[in-house]
């Protein structure tokens, strides 16, 4: 076995979970394996708490999580660590943006996730934002949003899919919270393995001792990894456990 890595930080949609939204039970064999021999498995996903939490139960962690990109960091299950909020102007201009483009988005507060069909129904100002974004199939129209956020300032934007934009605060992402996690722990960056597909791992895939893309990671993630294992409907994760923790 390997003690050059101590920590496992992985993506959830696309790395840890198949495309039924489930973790195969050879995955699962292998998470709590490398959990025996010590090493600390970090859920870092652009979910937020609610959706990650029941995932981490099935895999028995009680160790820190990154979620919602990074907004948020837990010392551990319903342990806050920090939050990082997004200012209140920048969400109306996103809604606005989303209203006027017509475009599916969906924004993160802490008590609930919003949308376009069930938006807020009492002053923004009202709640602590944490992550908003869009989904869009029209290459043409996401450039034009992109651009339109880019011309905002002070968000961080990335994606969970080739179809979608997903924005935090500015300086905020899954690598800053991953660092965290690492300044919890007494360990460095360099000790992380971290596993993911899109856009928004993309951060914590460079600044990881070992970047690691999946098969059907976009292609820009595979050109910055170390190293690119198998699909997550093919047990990727459990490929990068073989060979790197107990290789």
């Amino acid at each position: 076995m390997s003690n050059q890595y101590k920590l496992l930080a992985l993506d959830m949609d696309g790395t840890l979970l198949r495309d039924d939204e489930e973790i195969s039970p050879e995955t699962v064999k292998w998470i709590k394996k490398a959990v025996e021999h010590g090493i600390h498995v970090c859920l870092s996903t652009g979910r937020g708490f609610a959706g990650a939490l029941p995932y981490g139960e099935q895999l028995g962690l009680s160790t820190p999580m990154v979620t919602v990109n990074g907004s948020e960091v837990w010392k551990a299950p319903h342990d806050l660590y920090r939050r990082s909020y997004m200012d209140v102007q920048l969400v109306k201009d996103m809604y606005e943006i989303g209203m006027r483009k017509n475009s599916w988005f969906w924004a993160y507060s802490v008590d609930t996730v919003y949308n376009k069909e069930h938006w807020i129904q009492k002053p923004i100002e009202d709640e602590q934002w944490l992550k908003f974004g869009y989904h869009i199939e029209d290459h043409d129209v996401r450039h034009e949003i992109l651009m339109e956020l880019q011309n905002l300032g002070g968000l961080e934007i990335t994606n969970s899919s080739p179809f979608n934009l997903e924005i935090n605060p500015q300086g905020v992402n899954k690598a800053t919270g991953i660092l965290e996690v690492c300044r919890l722990l007494g360990i460095e960056m360099s000790e992380v393995i971290a596993v993911g597909d899109s856009m928004n791992d993309l951060a914590v895939i460079q600044q990881a001792g070992l970047g690691v893309a999946m098969g059907n990671a976009q292609q820009v993630v595979k050109d910055e990894a170390d190293v690119v294992v198998a699909t997550n409907n093919e047990d990727g994760i459990v490929e990068v456990i073989q060979k790197y923790i107990f290789g």
